[in-house]
C-alpha cells in the first residue's frame, strides 16, 4: 500500500492506493499516523478511493489509528468510501462510529 499526503489548511489529507490487509498496509498506516501525531497534526482525513480491499487486520489499524488520534485531541474522518468499505462498515456496525464522506469539500467543512 502507498501513502500520499496533502495538506489543505489544518487537515492532513491521506490518499491511501492499495489494499490495507495484515503485513501490507497497516504497518504503513500506524507509521505515518504516529508520524502526524509526533508533528502535531491532529486534523486526519483518509481518502480511501483507491483502496479497493480491507481485511480485518487492516479494519483493526483504522480503529486503532482513529482511537489514538482520539485520545490525543485530534479527529480522523473517512471520506470517498468504495462500495465494499462502507458494506464492510456497516456489518461490523462501525459506520456510526466514523465520520464519513462522499466529497472530499464537505469532510474539510465539517473540521472544527
Amino acid at each position: 500500500m502507498q501513502i500520499d499526503e496533502r495538506q489543505v489548511g489544518e487537515v492532513m489529507i491521506l490518499d491511501l492506493k492499495g489494499k490495507v490487509t495484515l503485513n501490507e498496509g497497516d504497518e504503513v498506516l500506524k507509521d505515518k499516523i504516529n508520524s502526524l501525531l509526533q508533528q502535531d497534526k491532529k486534523k486526519i482525513l483518509l481518502n480511501l478511493a483507491e483502496v479497493p480491499y480491507i481485511d480485518s487486520a487492516g479494519l483493526g489499524e483504522i480503529v486503532r489509528t482513529y482511537t489514538t488520534v482520539s485520545r490525543q485531541g485530534g479527529q480522523l474522518k473517512l471520506v470517498n468510501l468504495t462500495k465494499r468499505i462502507t458494506d464492510l462498515l456497516m456489518i461490523t456496525k462501525l459506520l456510526t462510529v466514523f465520520e464519513t464522506f462522499d466529497v472530499e469539500q464537505d469532510a474539510l467543512k465539517s473540521y472544527t
